[in-house]
């Protein structure tokens, strides 16, 4: 368990196209200080608005998840947030020129090599954790996330999740995963995972602007009873580590790393902000965890104070 925040160790740069505006983008993120939390810059739009990465600035979850203040957007964050919150960024600056963030290969092992080649710097304050006291959940006609308290708060595996997919298709039906949230299995296990979706939707998706950038260079396309790219898959469960690492990108929004057990049922982005919101706005239900300095050694303190989301 990290005692202190961490920022990106230098200046990361990129560009790529948007998966469903199929605009070019270019991005850097730098670093950050304590306390900052992770933030949006629209470099090209004047004034150079900032989009703080809350739950209280998502203004869309319709196939990605949006962010937004005073009409101005950052589309299809998710991936990127969960690069940060599985590798352990608490604080940085991302910097765009337009209003997504590139698709890139459809996963997060872009964003995570990148992170992995500038390194992490150590900030002077200590971090803070949700801790799950009391269960909750939130739920949609048979879709439900189950959040419940931590197994064992003192060990390394500080967030679990238990996933499944149903989908009504002859070639991807039902899928489970479950997985314990640590840097090391996150890299081996999850950020490789791409988006995906179903051919016969595209022309409907194409027609409503979206998917503009999607190709099978940045997406697995299900047929009829088969995948169409020809490399095949990544992990023969790889469409449900894809809604996992959905769902850590979308918990990034709570601020703060959650300690505690999920299970969900074929979840997506409308139902994982509903438990983000949820969350926030239940605080008798979670303490907030951060180190405090002793006489003698970094000890962990569960403060009753709560968190100005």
């Amino acid at each position: 368990m990290d005692m202190y925040q961490r920022t990106v160790g230098d200046t990361i740069g990129f560009s790529g196209i948007g998966l469903h505006t199929g605009l070019p983008v270019s991005v850097r993120i730098l670093p950050s200080g304590e306390g900052t939390g992770i933030s949006f810059v629209r470099r090209d739009i004047p004034g150079s608005p900032v989009i703080k990465a809350k739950y209280k600035n998502v203004v869309s979850t319709s196939f990605a998840t949006t962010l937004g203040v005073d009409g101005v957007t950052v589309s299809t964050v998710e991936h990127l947030l969960a690069a940060l919150y599985g590798m352990g960024v608490d604080n940085a600056l991302i910097e765009v020129d337009g209003p997504e963030v590139p698709i890139m290969d459809g996963s997060a092992v872009p964003f995570v090599e990148m992170i992995e080649k500038v390194g992490l710097s150590r900030l002077d304050s200590p971090r803070r954790y949700i801790v799950i006291r009391r269960p909750l959940k939130v739920s949609e006609n048979e879709k439900y996330i189950y959040l419940m308290p931590p197994g064992d708060a003192d060990g390394e595996d500080l967030l679990s999740i238990d996933y499944t997919i149903d989908f009504a298709h002859s070639y991807l039906n039902r899928q489970s995963f479950t997985f314990s949230l640590s840097p090391g299995a996150f890299k081996r296990e999850i950020v490789g995972a791409r988006t995906f979706g179903f051919l016969k939707d595209v022309e409907m998706l194409k027609k409503n602007g979206l998917a503009l950038g999607g190709s099978l260079k940045n997406a697995v396309v299900i047929g009829d009873d088969d995948i169409l790219n020809e490399e095949g898959l990544r992990y023969t469960d790889e469409f449900v580590r894809h809604k996992v690492l959905d769902l850590i990108g979308d918990l990034a929004l709570l601020g703060m790393p959650l300690i505690g057990r999920i299970k969900a049922y074929r979840s997506g982005h409308a139902l994982n902000q509903s438990l983000v919101t949820k969350v926030l706005k239940t605080p008798r239900r979670w303490k907030m965890l951060e180190f405090v300095e002793a006489e003698s050694a970094t000890v962990p303190v569960l403060s009753e104070e709560l968190v100005t989301a």
